[in-house]
């Protein structure tokens, strides 16, 4: 007999917005989310939990208030901050990291940058993905 040992991972995943817009920060979110559900086939039983940052320059709209309308992430704990505001750094950027129970190795994990955020962490760069909608 195979005893899976299930393990808590982090995800981590960045995306920036053209606009400080509802509509704008809403794709955006939708976007970076529909890609780590897809790259590292999450369910959202399996999140433990999810946190956002954002940038000083977004505040249209919290990125949590997005994720808790997807389907089945009602229950996932979910938590939005404001990332440090540092000179030079990227503008209009949503980070986030979400908590997962899961039996892969944290190396097997799939990380997703996004946009103008590609460039936060260009050695976890994935293929893209076809999103239905």
């Amino acid at each position: 007999m195979t005893i899976v040992q299930w393990k808590v991972r982090a995800i981590r995943g960045a995306t920036t917005v053209t606009a400080n817009t509802i509509e704008a920060i809403r794709e955006a979110v939708t976007e970076l989310l529909e890609a780590i559900e897809i790259h590292n086939s999450l369910d959202p039983d399996d999140i433990v939990s999810v946190i956002f940052t954002a940038t000083q320059d977004l505040d249209a709209i919290f990125p949590a208030a997005i994720a808790r309308e997807r389907p089945h992430w009602q229950n996932v704990p979910l938590l939005d901050v404001q990332q440090m505001h540092v000179a030079g750094s990227l503008d209009k950027c949503i980070r986030v990291i979400l908590h997962v129970n899961t039996p892969k190795l944290q190396g097997e994990m799939q990380h997703v940058y996004l946009q103008g955020a590609k460039n936060l962490r260009p050695d976890w760069q994935i293929s893209p993905v076809t999103i239905n909608r």
